[in-house]
């Protein structure tokens, strides 16, 4: 899924995204928007992750999603 497509589901996807990652606040996902690097920056923030970590979770979020 690429970001386009990650921004065209957000509002189906938001839910999913904070039952995923549960320390997401409401404001960090409005702020997210959709935006696949936002929410990279925010999973950094919040757990820790490297970039590389953060990425490779959202890429598998994205792909169990689009099934």
């Amino acid at each position: 899924m690429d970001t386009n497509i990650l921004k065209g589901h957000w509002n189906v996807l938001k839910g999913k995204v904070k039952e995923t990652w549960g320390k997401l606040t409401d404001d960090d996902i409005a702020e997210i928007g959709g935006k696949k690097d936002q929410l990279i920056g925010k999973l950094q923030k919040k757990y820790g992750y490297t970039k590389e970590e953060a990425a490779k979770q959202v890429n598998e979020f994205e792909e169990s999603e689009s099934e």
